[in-house]
């Protein structure tokens, strides 16, 4: 006699700021991860648009904004840039390692000098180390962190220029949180970098998608996601790809406003999914 299933229970969070869009609220709800189905749980909420937080899934639960839109790159189709190739031209030296999600005070001072240059302010300015560490190390699921190092002329350990906390999901890899040096004396693009890397991945394993959160029309800072194509894009019909001419048009528009973030010093990936704090948020009530 096969156990009984459990579904789990949602719940929705109170109106607060939106951090993508001023001027409007957000709502989300959400569940637990818990207990030996966690990993099956995870990947189908995956497949319809929820993202991790340490021990939650959560997705956009908005009253009258659709804004946030789920977005996937076609790993196994993927065609990049020209752009996209010189930044992975000078950047495919590094060495990757695939490394258990445990946090280190490495990471922990790069993710720092990260924050402090693109998230002033912001809400993960005020992590500590143990902060740090449960956003990392709190995974109910298959996660791992990828490091990205400089090689050394003696095979000795680099130093660290970029991490990433990534789950594998039955489907792909989803990418829950990458940080990078911002200010490299001779390295650009190790945000998109690390995108293309785990695009590359996936396709090696047979994963056929690279989950990176949400995409939100009209927030400059997110315009970064939709660079990667093909894409596809969660709907109320499920997942379509991006028509090429659609894409395009998301493309061009992004390319301006991302023009004046490189002359302020701020560029991709400068507001995040799930960022530090959130999980405060999600109390049942």
């Amino acid at each position: 006699m096969t156990a009984p299933v459990r579904f789990p229970r949602f719940f929705v969070t109170s109106p607060a700021p939106c951090p993508y869009l001023p001027g409007r609220s957000e709502r989300k709800v959400f569940t637990e991860l818990k207990g030996p189905n966690s990993d099956e749980l995870n990947d189908a909420l995956g497949r319809i648009g929820f993202r991790r937080s340490q021990t939650v899934a959560y997705r956009p639960s908005c009253v009258e904004c659709t804004a946030c839109v789920s977005v996937r790159v076609v790993a196994d189709a993927f065609q990049p840039s020209s752009t996209q190739k010189r930044i992975w031209k000078r950047n495919c030296d590094l060495v990757v390692n695939v490394c258990r999600p445990w946090s280190t005070p490495e990471q922990f001072e790069l993710l720092q000098r990260y924050l402090a240059v693109r998230h002033p302010g912001g809400g993960m300015a005020t992590m500590d180390e143990i902060d740090f560490a449960d956003m990392v190390e709190h995974s109910p699921v298959k996660s791992y962190v990828i490091e990205y190092r400089e090689p050394t002329d003696d095979g000795s350990v680099g130093r660290l220029v970029g991490a990433c906390l990534a789950d594998e999901q039955g489907d792909g890899l989803s990418m829950i949180y990458s940080f990078y040096d911002p200010q490299h004396e001779t390295r650009s693009g190790l945000g998109t970098f690390i995108i293309l890397d785990h695009i590359q991945r996936a396709a090696r394993v047979g994963l056929p998608y690279v989950y990176l959160g949400y995409w939100v029309e009209g927030s400059e800072r997110m315009q970064y996601k939709v660079r990667f194509r093909p894409m596809e894009k969660l709907g109320r019909d499920g997942w379509e790809r991006f028509e090429p001419a659609e894409q395009a048009d998301a493309i061009e528009r992004a390319v301006a406003p991302r023009q004046r973030d490189v002359n302020s010093g701020s560029v991709e990936g400068s507001l995040k999914d799930g960022v530090h704090g959130a999980q405060d948020r999600y109390v049942h009530s």
